[in-house]
């Protein structure tokens, strides 16, 4: 029974239900929509991969970051309607912090390269959810007093701080006896800025920025004919477009900044490499790739 249903709501809504060996993906249906969407799936850029692949830190540093926002303030583009959304995403913050903890994480999915402690809006939560332990703990004599909170060596600073579109434009056409088509691209580019500070002493001790370029490519072809005698026409017209999500370039922009910012951190010796593992060197891993051409 539990087959069957799906499969008559299938039926029934037009969705349809792809089948390999390797996987079943089914799509949902919504009965108060009538609209069929994919089923969803994790998406792991190259940069995700090479953080993952890591070789472990001799020492994990805790770090904290309190803010990476954008601040590029740019708003989404609208030829006729006045759009207040912004043009990148607003969760960077969330990206940069998985990120880190990707960082040499391997099959395990545990990082071994950062320690990163909560200083951002959910600390309010964090202090004031200790706060009901420890008054708890107080009214019924129980427990002992609660572990400190781990202290930041390192705060990781930064943001969006570049969005710039239509940096380059162009395409094809061509058109003969009504019958035509026409291609067109389209490259934006997003910039990412990443610094780490010292708590001790304020310093700035590493500072990197990466670029990542947005394409958006389309097609499209029309037909204009008379026909019967020029007594009747037929037009016809038909296209497609392809947006690289905004999201993930700067996802992709974060996870190669965090890579440099290992790189650098090894070689002016902020941190080390645990090359007592038998995994490869980190000069092995070509973070340049990721800086610049993504």
């Amino acid at each position: 029974m539990k087959i069957v249903l799906p499969f008559i709501m299938a039926l029934i809504t037009g969705c349809a239900t792809s089948i390999s060996n390797e996987k079943m993906v089914t799509d949902w249906c919504f009965d108060y929509t009538m609209e069929c969407v994919e089923a969803p799936e994790q998406v792991e850029l190259p940069t995700y991969q090479s953080l993952r692949e890591l070789p472990p830190a001799e020492v994990m540093p805790v770090v904290a970051v309190y803010q990476f926002a954008d601040l590029t303030g740019q708003r989404k583009e609208s030829e006729n309607i006045a759009l207040f959304s912004s043009a990148v995403t607003q969760g960077a913050h969330n990206l940069l912090i998985d990120s880190l903890k990707a960082a040499g994480a391997g099959d395990t999915g545990n990082g071994t390269w950062f320690r990163v402690v909560e200083r951002g809006i959910g600390l309010d939560n964090l202090v004031r959810e200790r706060q009901i332990i420890r008054s708890t703990r107080q009214e019924h004599n129980e427990g002992g007093p609660m572990e400190p909170l781990l202290f930041a060596g390192i705060i990781l600073e930064g943001g969006i701080v570049g969005y710039d579109s239509n940096i380059e434009t162009g395409g094809d056409g061509a058109r003969w006896m009504g019958i035509g088509g026409v291609t067109s691209y389209r490259r934006d580019s997003v910039t990412v800025s990443l610094r780490a500070i010292s708590t001790l002493t304020g310093e700035v001790l590493i500072n990197v920025q990466t670029q990542k370029s947005i394409l958006s490519v389309g097609a499209g072809m029309d037909v204009f004919r008379f026909l019967d005698m020029d007594t009747q026409l037929l037009e016809l017209e038909t296209g497609i477009s392809f947006n690289e999500s905004t999201t993930w370039a700067v996802r992709a922009a974060i996870e190669s900044a965090v890579l440099a910012m290992i790189e650098q951190g090894d070689v002016r010796g902020f941190w080390k490499i645990d090359r007592s593992t038998n995994t490869e060197d980190f000069s092995n891993f070509n973070i340049d790739l990721y800086e610049e051409e993504i």
